[in-house]
């Protein structure tokens, strides 16, 4: 069951972390490389704040981005600017999402993202949730996967296995971690079982890292499609 008013409050101590940890960074920090290829943090930062502001467009029946070059264009132009700016629009942009997210709604109305993708509103603040933990993971400044909350850490292997549960260049894959499986892959054949920590297995579903930490039986590690 989604509750969105439980996320909203985790989106709210997920950005606390995020901006305490960039803070201690400096100007120099910023424009340094990310660990997602060809940005800096500035870009990561950027892109955060603008992810706020488009996830309170979807929240509000607007399109999300007024297009993908758009977005693209937004983050560039973002990206350049000195640390305290990064921080207060991160902080600026996340007080809106959170204060759309306190508006009385019908959280079970079906929304519009990017490229179609429709979801419930209520999954809106845990998609929001996504954003912040991950990218803090990829700025690289001391926050890992192994860092993240047990009940994120589940959540989003949960929901990944469900967005390649149709895929058809996917196995049928069997996901074992921290004492629970998941179920994913569209593809015909036999099927594998991937296993091994929570961390590296949603670091694998997520394009975070290789898989190498993980066990594969009964054939090889499938290559997933990129998120």
């Amino acid at each position: 069951m989604i509750d969105h008013a439980h996320d909203l409050a985790s989106v709210r101590e997920a950005t606390d972390r995020l901006l305490s940890a960039a803070a201690k960074l400096d100007d120099a920090a910023v424009a340094a490389p990310s660990r997602l290829p060809g940005w800096t943090r500035g870009h990561v930062l950027a892109h955060l704040s603008r992810n706020a502001d488009a996830l309170v467009n979807v929240l509000r029946g607007r399109p999300m981005y007024v297009s993908a070059e758009a977005r693209d264009a937004d983050i560039e132009r973002d990206a350049p600017r000195p640390l305290a700016a990064q921080l207060d629009d991160v902080r600026d942009s996340a007080a809106r999402f959170g204060a759309e997210g306190e508006v009385p709604a019908d959280w079970d109305r079906r929304v519009e993202l990017r490229n179609g993708v429709t979801d419930r509103a209520a999954r809106v603040p845990f998609r929001r949730l996504v954003e912040v933990e991950l990218h803090h993971v990829d700025l690289g400044i001391g926050y890992e996967l192994e860092d993240l909350p047990q009940e994120f850490t589940r959540r989003e292997i949960a929901f990944l296995a469900d967005r390649f549960a149709a895929t058809p260049t996917v196995p049928p894959t069997r996901l074992l971690a921290a004492g629970e499986e998941w179920r994913t892959g569209g593809g015909e054949g036999p099927g594998v079982t991937v296993s091994g920590p929570a961390a590296d297995l949603l670091g694998w579903l997520a394009g975070r890292r290789d898989g190498a930490a993980l066990e594969v039986t009964g054939g090889t590690l499938p290559v997933l499609p990129p998120l």
